[in-house]
């Protein structure tokens, strides 16, 4: 069995279709096609299946899948082996982190891995989506939601809360919320998805209420809702980690504090694809990234 055709099958399977895995593979889509034809004429079968929107393997093209992704990792990690004796740990990691935890609390993490690890390249994508982390070869993603996706392997980092604040002018002048109902009334300032309506839960020992808000001011630049918090310009509803230092420093109040609130979930999560090879880079990246997530708190 051809060898070059079995890793292609894995890059076909793994793309979803013919052009996006000749693209990886730098290859014509013509020339990817050809091995693909000649893999199954050597195992005598039909190995994949098309469908309107992508390839997917028939249940012996899977079996030949799982082996050939065997295959790919186990020379991957002898040519790493190769190379680490060589030249040390090197290799590339491509990240995916939210754009306020990201910039606000990951970047003193990044820049101190890059710091320890000089050899290992890392390409940061500030982005909020989980869609597809496939389509963007993305190896690690970092997620505040309330579950992870089903079809991605997750690990629990830290819990994140949010909370209602104010600049101290602000609460000097104007009325903190008392209770949940009055944020409905409140100068609102938040982050927000375009067209999802924005729900508030809310819980208390055993009680969980949900408050539907309409945002006076919205962002999904966590930075720009803190400048608007400090300029005195409404209610925050941010992150606790977005004004923490404010917080400290006396220039922001809280409010609702016998609350623990949500927007889009609380839990941290490190997501990766199944079944993706982890290079020794990777592996080293997600150690450094679970142990710093262990001593932060929120």
């Amino acid at each position: 069995m051809d060898l070059t055709g079995l890793t292609l099958l894995v890059e076909i399977l793994d793309a979803g279709n013919l052009s996006s895995a000749a693209r990886k593979m730098k290859i014509s889509r013509a020339n990817m096609s050809y091995h693909l034809q000649q893999l199954e004429k050597s195992a005598g079968v039909q190995l994949v299946r098309r469908t309107t929107r992508r390839i997917e393997p028939t249940e012996i093209g899977l079996t030949l899948y799982r082996h050939g992704c065997a295959i790919r990792d186990e020379l991957t990690a002898a040519r790493e082996a190769i190379e680490m004796l060589a030249r040390g740990l090197h290799g590339s990691v491509r990240v995916s982190v939210p754009t306020g935890f990201g910039q606000l609390v990951m970047t003193d993490w990044l820049l101190e891995f890059k710091r320890r690890y000089p050899e290992i390249s890392l390409e940061l994508l500030f982005e909020n989506r989980v869609d597809d982390l496939l389509r963007d070869e993305v190896d690690i993603a970092i997620r505040v939601m309330s579950e992870p996706p089903a079809a991605m392997v997750a690990r629990e980092l830290a819990q994140v809360r949010y909370v209602a604040c104010a600049s101290t002018e602000y609460a000097n002048t104007k009325a903190l919320p008392q209770n949940l109902e009055d944020l409905k009334s409140s100068p609102l300032i938040t982050s927000t998805v375009v067209g999802r309506e924005l729900r508030l839960a809310a819980y208390k020992d055993d009680v969980r209420q949900e408050v539907t808000l309409h945002p006076n001011l919205a962002s999904e630049n966590f930075q720009f809702l803190r400048e608007a918090i400090l300029s005195g310009l409404g209610i925050g509803l941010v992150p606790s980690y977005v004004v923490k230092e404010d917080v400290r420093g006396g220039r922001v109040v809280t409010a609702l504090d016998q609350w623990r609130l949500s927007i889009f979930g609380t839990r941290l999560f490190l997501l990766r694809m199944p079944g993706r090879y982890q290079t020794q880079a990777v592996r080293t990246f997600i150690d450094f990234i679970v142990d710093k997530a262990s001593l932060w708190v929120s």
